[in-house]
């Protein structure tokens, strides 16, 4: 089985929950025959909408590929580790202060310092823009991390599109700058590694969810346009079909309800089979962005911060 005695027994609260949760995201209105830049306006005015930001959180700049590159930054007084954060919203929307309620939980809790990238967004800077704000995040803290933070121990991770670039800003690190092995660890939440489109994202088999298989089709477009299916199979734009050897322990974490299901499924069985530790967590009858129910939650954090603890001493 591919989830533990503890989620089996919670199988139909997990379903309420789920219910609930993805009822609370279909009731903002996503219409697919707004023209583009209208319905990108909507969906990233939707994710503002639910942000909750931290005062413990400060912005800074860097240079960028095309200017200054914001980064929004959580340090504790003891900086153990460096946590490269890169957010989700389907390479079009979203933004670093989506996870600040995580970042100030975990940076206490780990004496973890965050630094989650601002990065360009599609359809506007299609791809590869926004994975080379990643890339050049990443050099930076390889260079400036322990002068500026306390620390030259590095982790990186994401959830949804933001699992995608922490998964290719590794493979860059380690194919274009020989310094994978600076990373420690990986925390990939719920990511799409195909853009070339595994079965369950094309809703097979089809289950309710947050994420439909229309968007995932439409956030794809808007961040690779014009380019076909075999195209998108190129490994610097879905990580699935890279050569995996010599990465970091990473920590796989999905619903058995997302369309992003197999995505997860093939990379953590491909990311083992080359040779690297891998972790699996599986939620039965959850959806895109499971962690936020609180049956998930309950059982993902501890399970989290144990996995970033034995990244940071190994």
């Amino acid at each position: 089985m591919l989830w533990d005695d503890e989620l089996e027994s919670l199988r139909s609260q997990l379903r309420e929950e789920a219910d609930t949760f993805i009822t609370s995201f279909t009731s903002e209105s996503d219409d697919p025959s707004l023209p583009i830049p209208e319905r990108v306006a909507k969906q990233r005015a939707a994710h503002d909408e639910r942000v909750l930001r931290s005062e413990m959180a400060a912005d800074r700049e860097i240079p960028g590929p095309v200017g200054g590159l914001r980064l929004r930054t959580f340090v504790p007084d003891q900086v153990d580790a460096v946590f490269l954060h890169i957010h989700g919203g389907g390479f079009a929307a979203g933004s670093p202060e989506m996870t600040d309620l995580l970042h100030e939980i975990l940076s206490k809790e780990l004496n973890l310092a965050f630094v989650s990238v601002d990065y360009r967004l599609a359809p506007e800077h299609p791809y590869p823009a926004g994975p080379d704000d990643c890339e050049a995040a990443a050099l930076w803290l390889l260079e400036h991390a322990e002068a500026e933070f306390g620390s030259a121990r590095l982790l990186i991770g994401g959830e949804s599109a933001g699992a995608h670039l922490s998964a290719c800003t590794l493979l860059r690190l380690r194919d274009r700058h020989d310094a994978v092995d600076r990373i420690c660890g990986a925390n990939l939440v719920f990511g799409i590694y195909d853009l070339g489109r595994t079965p369950s994202q094309r809703g097979v088999p089809e289950h309710p969810d947050v994420l439909t298989v229309e968007q995932i089709q439409y956030f794809a477009e808007l961040f690779t346009p014009g380019r076909s299916p075999e195209d998108r199979r190129d490994p610097d734009v879905s990580p699935l079909y890279a050569d995996l050897h010599d990465l970091p322990p990473a920590l796989f974490t999905v619903g058995a309800d997302d369309h992003l299901i197999d995505d997860t499924l093939f990379l953590a069985a491909r990311w083992e089979l080359a040779g690297n530790d891998a972790e699996l967590l599986v939620y039965p009858d959850a959806p895109h962005g499971c962690i936020g129910m609180p049956s998930v939650w309950e059982h993902w954090f501890p399970r989290l911060t144990g996995f970033l603890r034995r990244c940071i001493r190994n």
